[in-house]
């Protein structure tokens, strides 16, 4: 088995596509079949399925990747200890929510970009059902979630900042000049909402239910916090939406933030990665610079 196997199969691994692979590698396409070939006859075990021209990794394809990806990684451990000068280089992959990527990242990446020029950040959109798993299969190396406290027995979490959630409408809503709400006042309201699933939206579902708010209202539900934003600014409905994403758009007056207390919502920006994850020079740069950024209050 060649170290150049193992980084073709961690680059088909992540992209899942051959031809970009080749391209990533600077191979011709048939060099990446032919090693993803060798290293399956040598490990007796198929690491890819071959859906037509999708791919996709077999079980056996995801444990191994976390093999390989702890091999690679001391590989550049080593490699690292022999470089003579102080400049970092390397590649980190980061994944987040939406949300997260557009209203809490930007300003870490500006920040570590400026510090550290030398290392390649590569961001993978993932959705929240995948950022975990894409922690464990080696296809992340550093993950964001905006939900409520994770716990792992295989994952080193760190809560940065608690994310207030606000119920918003138009200023012309009718529940808008409302100084105190009630249950019955929802009653044939539409609620703008992400898709069931996402962590935050069932911890809503169980505060309405628990405050009795569970007839008689719609729910309409969009895969984008940007959808229900603009939405709830056209006089749609009630968007329930984490007070970073729309702090500019109350300022302006454009949205009106509603008198409900909802106690039991706990949501949390928490960073995630593996614990037997080697941590290069490289991440230990991100998480420090993430902690600068982004301080837990």
């Amino acid at each position: 088995m060649e170290i150049r196997q193992l980084i073709t199969f961690r680059t088909v691994a992540l992209t899942l596509n051959f031809t970009r692979a080749a391209e990533a590698l600077n191979y011709v396409p048939s060099n990446v079949t032919m090693q993803m070939k060798a290293l399956e006859e040598e490990l007796d075990t198929q690491l890819i399925d071959r859906l037509g021209k999708q791919i996709v990794l077999t079980d056996a394809g995801k444990r191994f990747l976390f093999h390989a990806e702890k091999v690679l990684n001391s590989l550049d451990e080593a490699q690292l200890a022999m470089k003579e000068n102080d400049e970092l280089t390397g590649t980190l992959t980061i994944s987040a929510n939406e949300v997260l990527c557009s209203y809490r990242l930007p300003a870490v990446f500006r920040s570590f970009r400026s510090r550290y020029p030398g290392i390649r950040l590569i961001f993978r959109p993932f959705g929240n059902d995948q950022l975990k798993p894409s922690l464990y299969e080696g296809r992340t190396d550093i993950v964001f979630m905006l939900e409520e406290p994770v716990r792992s027995t295989n994952l080193s979490i760190e809560p940065l900042m608690e994310e207030p959630f606000r119920l918003l409408v138009a200023p012309d809503h009718p529940l808008a000049k409302k100084a105190n709400l009630h249950p019955e006042d929802f009653q044939g309201e539409p609620f703008l909402l992400t898709e069931k699933g996402c962590t935050y939206r069932t911890l809503f579902d169980r505060s309405l239910e628990q405050q009795g708010v569970n007839e008689g209202i719609t729910n309409l539900e969009f895969t984008s916090a940007e959808a229900i934003k603009q939405c709830a600014i056209a006089g749609i409905g009630i968007a329930f939406l984490p007070e970073i994403a729309v702090k500019a758009e109350l300022e302006r007056g454009e949205l009106v933030s509603l008198p409900w207390e909802m106690p039991d919502l706990q949501i949390v920006t928490q960073m995630l990665y593996h614990k037997d994850k080697w941590l290069s020079p490289a991440i230990k740069a991100f998480l420090e610079i993430t902690r600068d950024v982004i301080a837990l209050k």
